[in-house]
């Protein structure tokens, strides 16, 4: 007997407005916990959910690339404290924003990635369904939680569950998995609204134990030459009252990491800014506030003072005694622990050495002299190097300290750190922890939409290069972003060498760290109907910079640099064969 093939099943269409879709339960679920934007980039399964989120009010920024689009959302979530949303679609589109979102969960910003992926039955007997891939196993263990959503009516539950997972604790990149079928499922209307639901105290307070308060205050006042450090969890956690509250009331010189810098003036009186080697080699105690003894302070060992002792103020106990000792820890919420030792504190004497502060800052006044002679020395140099370049934008960025400003590059990103002095918190966006490259454009827009700020970035070419074409969103969504290039040609530099002999492959060929010194990026910034320059000179960089913040429009400024200008970043220049030294530094 002959047999037929079923047709295949085509799904049912909703009745509105009586039934509605998982993608519109999903749309209502995240207006719900309040949700207010969205990044990402669209395709299947997800195109018209990012249509319902548009009609519940949610604003969604496209993007040409997913792993800019997360950078974006991670950028949200550090600046509002909320979890910055990432849509993207399955299988590579989920891969390509995965990178940010695990990039967000290492620097504990909170960040939530919805993908939709294929049906599971073929995904589980690996039988070569449409970009059948396991993506929940995947980023598993890689991100702070991940959820599947197999059914519609369970969608309110995981998106609940995925916001509180982003914000408890110690904050960090979430992954929600939500099916085709899952999306495309019909719910009464009624039924899907009943499920609706707003999470009561998504990040309670972590209230530290009295006796880790008094014994972190007994060392505290014990010492001779203390410091206080923070890091950008100190900026996260938006209590900068208290921070400057605990500075100036106790007298403590503190040392600012990267992305903390103007949580106080980075030239206010106390600031250790310029004394780093002094801090690690001679301070008895160190308080840190929001920052990990990681590898960007040499895990508290190195140049570290070795019979140092630290507190440690932290929401995770798992981080204490990570790398060192810490000989007081604190376990709780910054704002609750910072409460708790304010409280405290006028029951004990500091002993501080009275020339310990005079000394820091007698060292601050000579560095931040001979740092200075570093900008006016290159002021005229041409071609420009990064040190003529900053020598014209410090004074305009110092003077607009409201615009935010984001930086990644090697060497334009260790000489802007170093150059610019910030004034304002959560004013400096880089690349952090995993020092990754490519996050510019994404947390540029990020910023401008998140704050409705203007934003400056300083980029260098190699660096812009991972990102450059999410200019194009800037544009399109006309941010108050300023692009500014360092273009000296290379990674490091431009005048890497192609060490090959003749006749073999690579003879001829760019040196693996050469770019183009004469690329004309000004010209991309045309293309999308951005205000473009050109820049040789600092007279001309400053102009173009000026009249690019005032405009409060796309601009993006292409900064000629000499080739020369830079030079291995990391000082690992050591590690390399000796024929390469005169190359590569």
């Amino acid at each position: 007997m002959a047999t037929t093939t079923p047709a295949p099943t085509v799904p049912q269409a909703p009745h509105y407005p009586e039934q509605v879709t998982g993608m519109y339960i999903l749309a209502r679920a995240l207006q719900k916990v309040g949700v207010d934007t969205m990044y990402g980039l669209v395709g299947i399964p997800v195109t018209e959910f990012a249509y319902l989120a548009q009609e519940q009010g949610i604003n969604f920024v496209s993007f040409r690339f997913e792993q800019q689009a997360g950078m974006a959302a991670a950028t949200h979530g550090y600046l509002t404290g909320k979890p910055g949303v990432l849509l993207t679609v399955s299988s590579l589109g989920f891969l390509n924003g995965l990178t940010a979102t695990i990039n967000a969960t290492v620097n504990c910003y909170p960040m939530i990635q919805i993908s939709g992926s294929s049906v599971r039955e073929p995904i589980d007997l690996e039988q070569g369904t449409y970009e059948g891939l396991d993506q929940l196993n995947v980023a598993k263990g890689l991100v702070k939680a991940a959820y599947r959503v197999n059914k519609p009516e369970d969608i309110p539950t995981a998106v609940v569950r995925a916001y509180r997972a982003a914000v408890s604790g110690r904050p960090g990149g979430v992954y929600l998995d939500v099916t085709t079928p899952c999306m495309g499922a019909i719910m009464n209307r009624a039924d899907a609204e009943a499920l609706l639901e707003t999470p009561v105290d998504p990040q309670p307070a972590m209230i530290p134990s009295p006796t880790s308060v008094d014994r972190a205050l007994q060392l505290l006042a014990s010492a001779k030459k203390p410091a206080i450090l923070l890091g950008k969890g100190a900026a996260f956690a938006q209590v900068d009252d208290k921070i400057k509250k605990l500075v100036e009331t106790t007298g403590i010189p503190y040392y600012p990491m990267s992305m903390a810098k103007g949580l106080l003036p980075d030239n206010h009186p106390l600031s250790a800014l310029s004394c780093r080697s002094e801090i690690m080699e001679q301070s008895d105690v160190v308080m840190l506030i929001g920052a990990r003894l990681n590898w960007l302070l040499s895990r508290g060992h190195g140049k570290w003072n070795p019979n140092g002792q630290f507190i440690q103020l932290d929401i995770d106990p798992q981080e204490i005694d990570c790398n060192r000792h810490i000989a007081a820890p604190v376990v709780g919420d910054i704002s609750s622990s910072l409460d708790a030792i304010l409280a405290n504190l006028p029951d004990y004497k500091l002993q501080m050495d009275p020339t310990w502060v005079p000394y820091l800052q007698g060292v601050t006044k000579e560095k931040n002299a001979k740092f200075a002679t570093r900008l006016t020395a290159n002021a005229d140099k041409m071609p420009m190097d990064h040190w003529t370049a900053l020598g014209a934008i410090k004074p305009i960025i110092e003077g607009n300290p409201d615009v935010i400003l984001v930086n990644e590059g090697a060497n334009t990103l260790d000489d802007t750190r170093d150059a610019i002095d910030m004034s304002l918190p959560r004013h400096r966006i880089d690349c952090a922890t995993w020092a990754i490259m490519g996050m510019g454009m994404g947390s540029s827009v990020g910023a401008a939409v998140a704050t409705g700020k203007s934003v400056v970035a300083i980029e260098g070419d190699s660096a812009f290069g991972f990102s450059g074409m999410d200019f194009s969103t800037i544009c399109r969504f006309k941010l108050p972003v300023t692009v500014v290039i360092f273009n000296n040609g290379g990674i490091y530099n431009g005048i890497g060498q192609n060490m090959a002999t003749p006749g073999e492959p690579s003879y001829g060929k760019p040196a693996p760290t050469t770019l183009d010194i004469n690329a004309r990026y000004d010209k991309m910034g045309e293309a999308f109907g951005a205000k473009s320059y050109y820049v040789t000179t600092p007279a001309e960089l400053s102009a173009a910079l000026t009249e690019a913040i005032a405009s409060k429009a796309p601009a993006l400024i292409d900064v000629q640099l000499a080739a020369d200008s830079g030079k291995e970043s990391g000082h690992i220049g050591y590690l390399n064969p000796a024929s390469l030294q005169d190359v590569i530094v």
